[in-house]
């Protein structure tokens, strides 16, 4: 059997921290720039998303910065820890790119940094990905998200064409975690406070109590696991949504962290595929 060849380590880009903002009180909003984004290109998809590199204490990496050669040169415990984040905006002419952050004190990796970086810093990415864009010929649009999923369907919003059927669903904590959203006139978002009950639990109801309009819908539902799972079965089997109309996927899950639920994300999905396919 032949040898599979090696994963050639993706080129990371650099940028500047330019400013960061906090919008709500758990949302910060870290603009990056610099000469080195000028071919970025981060505005096909409204769902793109990058893998912000973070150096691991104590560790000095060599200059020109270079994955390759830290996959080869160094033991893999070493290796910067990555985080994956939605770009909220990519303003391909002052070239900025907008990440938005939830930060709950000193819990995780990425929230802190947000929190503190400052303007000036050097921040290291890989990316950008994506594959979700509002389909201009939909008769309809169903966006359904927690704060996860905040910049992906915000973004979607602003790009909605003009007379757009959209029903949109976002679940955050309480009302001062709102955003100020800038979508096509005649499309608005409902706006669903969780205060204390669980994640999702608000979404689901919300979706399923919804008089679906008739014709082709274009959904986007992503955010926690389980409230993502149930959505799942909910579009695809009870609605006879077809699977190419769904961009539907859990973000995170509950219980776990990042590493640990990225490990098995994809065996995961495939498996709730398979479950509600039977």
């Amino acid at each position: 059997m032949a040898e599979r060849p090696a994963r050639k380590a993706p080129r990371a880009h650099e940028a500047t921290v330019v400013r960061t903002e906090r919008i709500t009180p758990h949302m910060v909003r870290v603009v990056l720039g610099g000469e080195a984004l000028a071919t970025l290109g981060a505005d096909e998809f409204t769902d793109h998303y990058v893998k912000v590199l973070f150096p691991v204490p104590g560790v000095t990496y060599p200059e020109p910065f270079d994955m390759a050669r830290i996959r080869e040169e160094f033991p893999a415990e070493q290796w910067p820890v990555n985080r994956t984040y939605t770009v909220r905006s990519w303003d391909a002419g002052a070239r900025e790119l907008a990440i938005d952050f939830v930060v709950h004190g000193d819990e995780g990796l990425a929230g802190p940094w947000a929190a503190r970086v400052q303007p000036g810093e050097t921040v290291r990415f890989l990316g950008p990905g994506g594959g979700y864009v509002p389909d201009p010929a939909a008769d309809w649009h169903l966006l359904v998200g927690d704060e996860s999923a905040l910049p992906a369907i915000a973004a979607s919003l602003e790009r909605m064409p003009p007379g757009a059927v959209v029903h949109a669903f976002i679940e955050v904590q309480d009302a001062a975690e709102e955003q100020k959203i800038d979508p096509p006139d005649g499309v608005s978002v409902t706006w669903l406070h969780r205060e204390g009950r669980p994640v999702g639990e608000q979404l689901v109801t919300a979706v399923r109590e919804l008089d679906f309009p008739s014709g082709d819908v274009h959904a986007f539902v992503h955010g926690e696991a389980g409230f993502v799972k149930e959505l799942r079965r909910h579009l695809r089997i009870d609605r006879q949504i077809p699977r190419e109309r769904l961009s539907i996927s859990g973000y995170w899950r509950l219980g776990q962290d990042d590493d640990t639920w990225r490990a098995v994300k994809r065996e995961w999905n495939e498996q709730v595929e398979r479950e509600q396919e039977q």
